[in-house]
């Protein structure tokens, strides 16, 4: 009788461990792996290191070229839009409600900056440690000459949605636009001057999306229904 007490003990303990067990269970991406949120953009500065940023604050590094990915710590759940790397070590990443992350350890530690929106901003794009500009919603524009340690707002000229920022050099920029502020219409701006003035180029039906530069006067836009513009000069 006894070793059947003992015995009935043992099951109803092991019972209310495993209970206990499951109800402080926790939940892991199993597939995909290592994680499973959107990821909005990418910026790599050199062949093996790079980092993607996405929602919920989403940040994930590699060291290899991609074979890895491992989770960094961005202290934000706010959706992360756009990334720049100027090196393996000093980065900027932008999201929704004026989110600014830098770092100057490859993403080790990540630290929130005062852009002074709340805008989302959607893309950043540095020509330096220093000298660097991000772009989001209702035309915004900020500009940094002290790797973000200040901010300032720029005049666009627009209240169309920025999506996309690119520099060749401290002082040439070119910025698009997805438009809405009257409707899905793309426009192209330009600036010479770091930004101290921006200048509407060109004017289009399109969204747009996407910007690149080879130099200063060879560049590539992108947006809506497969729309590509180029320019040589």
């Amino acid at each position: 009788m006894k070793n059947l007490l003992k015995l009935s003990s043992l099951l109803i303990a092991t019972l209310f461990f495993l209970v206990l067990s499951t109800l402080n269970a926790q939940w892991f991406w199993q597939n995909p792996l290592p994680q499973g949120n959107d990821l909005q953009a990418v910026s790599f500065a050199d062949p093996n290191n790079g980092t993607v940023v996405g929602l919920s604050g989403t940040i994930m590094r590699t060291t290899d070229g991609g074979v890895n990915w491992f989770a960094q710590t961005s202290g934000t759940t706010y959706s992360l839009n756009g990334i720049c790397f100027i090196d393996v070590n000093n980065g900027i990443i932008v999201g929704d409600f004026g989110t600014i992350l830098r770092t100057t350890d490859g993403g080790i530690n990540w630290v929130l900056q005062s852009s002074g929106t709340t805008n989302h901003l959607m893309d950043v794009y540095f020509t330096d440690t220093n000298n660097g500009t991000a772009v989001g919603w209702y035309g915004t524009i900020l500009r940094t000459t002290n790797g973000g340690q200040n901010w300032v707002t720029q005049t666009s000229g627009t209240s169309d949605d920025l999506y996309d920022v690119f520099f060749t050099d401290v002082n040439h920029g070119t910025v698009v636009s997805a438009g809405w502020s009257g409707g899905p219409t793309g426009i192209i701006l330009k600036t010479t001057d770091g930004g101290n003035t921006w200048l509407n180029q060109y004017n289009t039906d399109h969204q747009l999306f996407g910007v690149f530069f080879t130099d200063a006067n060879t560049g590539t836009v992108v947006g809506s229904d497969g729309v590509i513009f180029r320019t040589t000069n």
